[in-house]
């Protein structure tokens, strides 16, 4: 099963690219997950144009940030701890180390 989140990142910089606040997003991240593992990450500036039907998890930077439009789009909403680049993001997502967040 594919499992698909989306992380906003300062720029393309692959898994060293940097979670930032949405206000400070230059692409989006979306990192597909196969059998619990990491196997593909795109960017893109437009998160609409990835071509997937559907995601699953929005990774916020902090628990302040706007989640309603992911959650009314049926995407449950993660937050970071301390983690800083992508890789770490995919490490913390994988053994459920994120925070939820929502109502």
């Amino acid at each position: 099963m594919n499992v698909y989140i989306l992380i906003p990142v300062d720029a393309d910089n692959g898994l060293e690219s940097k979670i930032v606040p949405q206000g400070e997003m230059k692409q989006w991240a979306l990192v597909e997950f196969v059998d619990g593992k990491a196997k593909t990450v795109k960017f893109a500036e437009d998160r609409t144009t990835f071509g997937v039907d559907w995601v699953d998890f929005a990774v916020l930077y902090n628990k302040f940030e706007n989640y309603m439009d992911f959650m009314n789009e049926g995407m449950m909403c993660l937050v970071r701890r301390e983690e800083v680049t992508v890789e770490e993001v995919i490490s913390a997502f994988a053994f459920k180390e994120l925070d939820e967040i929502g109502l």
